[in-house]
């Protein structure tokens, strides 16, 4: 990341298009409803309804700010576009430990890592010791766990 400016994939971008949509579109009404409701019961300081509704209000409005934000300083990757040759964000990468089965990992954005689905952060100890390298390159990571060698198998 540079100052502000966030690295994210297209992908990346239209998944958190659609959420903000979604939270200030059906979302933010459906909280309205529930804050209008709980505020025609009365008594507003004993009212669990209007507490709750106005606790989620405060944590979609923050939710929107920041999405707003991330798409605000987005550098947008075109993943159609990556080079081949030098591992860059949006690449798919084939890497194998030693002995172990091959691993493929897509480097992305912070906002849109997840590691359960194959997606790491190019500002990972794994996507930094990525970035720049070539295939039949060998890279080490320096993990909780300890130093781990990937060789790099593939880069898509």
């Amino acid at each position: 990341m540079i100052g502000n400016e966030q690295f994210i994939t297209r992908a990346g971008k239209l998944k958190l298009e659609q959420e903000l949509a979604e939270l200030e579109g059906p979302r933010r009404q459906e909280i309205s409803r529930r804050l209008k409701s709980a505020i025609e019961m009365g008594d507003l300081s004993e009212n669990a309804d209007y507490i709750s509704a106005k606790e989620d209000q405060g944590f979609l409005e923050g939710r929107i700010q920041e999405i707003k934000a991330i798409l605000k300083n987005a550098i947008v990757v075109d993943e159609n576009n990556t080079n081949t040759h030098e591992i860059q964000i949006g690449n798919k990468v084939t890497l194998q430990e030693g002995d172990y089965p091959e691993e493929v990992y897509e480097l992305v954005g912070a906002n849109e890592a997840d590691p359960k689905a194959g997606k790491i952060s190019y500002e990972s100890p794994l996507g930094a010791a990525l970035i720049g390298k070539h295939k039949g390159d060998t890279i080490v990571v320096n993990a909780p766990g300890g130093t781990i060698h990937f060789k790099v198998v593939k880069i898509e």
